[in-house]
């Protein structure tokens, strides 16, 4: 072997993990996964209810897992109201519950001195973390050369950006809306997260209220198009 073959393959070997502060070592030598040194990137896939989010976030850590990379999957406050992420379509996968004081570092070390390869994160319901979490993204993608793809809604039922939503915006590598197409009542794109209780269309209260979307409901949200949200107005059915 030559000398230029055996220092490709030092390169492309991953580094051993030897404890807390592995993931320096990892980050300093080699993805350890074929990629780039530094190639790991922030990413932000934004758009309302019912576009398929959460099913794009399970879609992407299949993707990733096939090629052999390691990931972990986290979430907050899902649909489930349990540690993991869901989709309106059926599909799930167990998650870590991401709390006020998870340190998504501390939680990337600690598996890294398990031994285990943590190559990304998927962060579902991403606008529910705290802006001190999204820091902590930015930091795993620039130091420890972890990819970061975080899934959420951009605004509220107030029409207004979440804390971690706008500091995505503002961090984020890549920020992408995503595609699938989602209508108001009316057949014009849906925007808009409204809250609903009690048949009407709130504007005051807490940012963050669990709710459904089935008519039944006590609170729940309805997608609206801007001149809809705006008037209240839930159609027919509403």
């Amino acid at each position: 072997m030559t000398d230029d073959v055996a220092a490709s393959s030092a390169r492309l070997a991953p580094p051993p993990y030897v404890g807390p502060d592995a993931d320096q070592t990892y980050a300093a030598r080699s993805a350890g996964d074929g990629r780039p040194l530094h190639a790991a990137a922030l990413k932000f896939f934004w758009g309302p209810m019912d576009c398929g989010k959460s099913t794009m976030a399970l879609q992407m850590n299949y993707n990733h897992a096939r090629q052999g990379r390691g990931g972990l999957v986290t979430t907050r406050i899902d649909r489930s109201l349990g540690p993991q992420v869901t989709t309106r379509i059926g599909l799930a996968h167990e998650a870590i519950e991401v709390t006020d004081d998870l340190d998504l570092r501390a939680l990337v070390r600690g598996r890294r001195a398990e031994g285990l390869r943590v190559d990304y994160l998927i962060c579902d319901e991403a606008c529910f973390y705290t802006v001190q979490h999204v820091e902590q993204m930015a930091e795993l993608v620039d130091d420890y050369d972890v990819d970061v793809f975080a899934f959420g809604l951009a605004t509220d039922f107030r029409s207004g950006l979440f804390p971690a939503a706008q500091r995505l915006f503002e961090l984020a590598d890549e920020v992408t809306r995503i595609q699938v197409e989602v209508l108001c009542w009316c057949g014009r794109e849906g925007l808009l997260n409204a809250r609903v209780v009690d048949g009407v269309v709130v504007r005051e209260g807490r940012q963050v209220v669990i709710g459904d979307t089935v008519v039944s409901a006590d609170v729940r949200y309805q997608v609206l198009c801007r001149r809809h949200f705006r008037t209240g107005n839930l159609g027919p059915r509403g």
